[in-house]
C-alpha cells in the first residue's frame, strides 16, 4: 500500500491520500481522544503524541498537529493509516454521528438552500482538496455562520477564504448575504 501526502494551506496540518475511499457519506472530524472513540483510526491517530485533530473525507484523512516539526510525526501517522486500511477494520465502528444543527428562519428558507447549493457545488470541492471541509450552520440578520473543518480550522488563510472567496460568492448571487463567519 502507497499513502501520498499533501501540504495544506494549514502547515499544522498534513494531508494523507491512501488511494481508496476512506469515509463514504459525511466527511467527520475528531478533535479529541474522546470523539475519537467512535473510529478505530481516529483513536489509534491520537495515540501519537502531539495529534490535536484527525478529519476524514470521502479519499483522504489529513491529520492536524501541535508539536512543531511533521519529521517526526509523519512516519507515525502513515504507519497508523497503513496498519489500519490492511487490517480491513471499518473507520467508524459506532455509525455516523448526529448532523449539526441548523438554525435559520424558516421565512429564510429558500435564501438558505441557495446557500447550501453554493457551498456544496462551488467551495466544498475546492477546500476538499485542501484537506478540510466547510458546512453550513445558520443565517441570520444576513450573515451566514459556516463550520470550518479540518485543514480549513485554524488554517491562516482561512480568514481571508472567508471574506474574499465565499463572502462575495454568497454577495454576488444572494443580496441578502451581508457577511460571512466562522464558528466552531
Amino acid at each position: 500500500m502507497f499513502i501520498q501526502t499533501e501540504a495544506t494551506p494549514n502547515p499544522a496540518t498534513l494531508k494523507f491520500l491512501p488511494g481508496r475511499t476512506v469515509l463514504d457519506g459525511n466527511p467527520r472530524e475528531f478533535l479529541s481522544v474522546e470523539e475519537a472513540q467512535g473510529s478505530p483510526l481516529a483513536s489509534a491517530l491520537f495515540t501519537i503524541p502531539g495529534i490535536t485533530g484527525v478529519f476524514f473525507g470521502y479519499d483522504f484523512v489529513t491529520v492536524t498537529k501541535s508539536d512543531p516539526d511533521w519529521t517526526r510525526l509523519k512516519p507515525a501517522v502513515l504507519g497508523a493509516i497503513m496498519e489500519h486500511f490492511m487490517s480491513g477494520a471499518p473507520i467508524l465502528s459506532g455509525g455516523e454521528a448526529a448532523a449539526s444543527a441548523e438554525d435559520f428562519d424558516p421565512k429564510d428558507s429558500e435564501t438558505v438552500e441557495t446557500i447550501k447549493e453554493l457551498l456544496e457545488t462551488r467551495v466544498r470541492p475546492a477546500v476538499a482538496a485542501d484537506g478540510g471541509d466547510i458546512t453550513f450552520r445558520s443565517f441570520k440578520d444576513g450573515v451566514v455562520y459556516l463550520n470550518m473543518r479540518g485543514a480549513c480550522a485554524g488554517c491562516p488563510s482561512s480568514t481571508a477564504t472567508l471574506r474574499h472567496g465565499i463572502q462575495n460568492l454568497l454577495k454576488h448571487f444572494l443580496p441578502e448575504v451581508q457577511e460571512v463567519r466562522a464558528v466552531s
